[in-house]
């Protein structure tokens, strides 16, 4: 993640954002929680119109997730979040099989970790940011 980009969530979260929820790329990016304010650098496309199109498994444009947080009222500090992941098939959205659901959660760890948090496998279908 660019310093930029890790420096300016940092300068929202510290001016008074509570949650801050990052777009435009087409996977998942890192999960840092700072100040107790959740930052979400990239959430990925949870649909989109690329199925079918080569050159970029390694990110696995099929598998999207839906992102749940649970914050304090007044203060706007992350109690939990919870993940669902899903897997677009046929321009649908499924529910993900068990190698999808194990690559999300190994991937958002790995690239999470510098950041201070990974992510788990708590119960089925449902992953749970540590």
């Amino acid at each position: 993640m660019p310093d930029a980009f890790v420096g300016f969530a940092h300068r929202l979260v510290e001016g008074g954002f509570d949650l801050i929820h990052g777009h435009s790329a087409h996977h998942v990016r890192p999960i840092e929680v700072h100040r107790g304010r959740l930052i979400l650098y990239g959430c990925g496309d949870l649909i989109d119109d690329y199925e079918g199109i080569a050159g970029h498994g390694r990110y696995r444009s099929d598998l999207g997730i839906m992102y749940f947080p649970t914050v304090e009222l007044g203060t706007g500090r992350l109690v939990g979040l919870a993940m669902v992941p899903m897997q677009m098939r046929r321009f649908r959205l499924c529910h993900v099989d068990d190698d999808g659901e194990r690559w999300l959660s190994d991937t958002l760890s790995r690239i999470s970790r510098g950041f201070g948090c990974t992510v788990e496998r708590t119960r089925q279908g449902v992953l749970t940011l540590r």
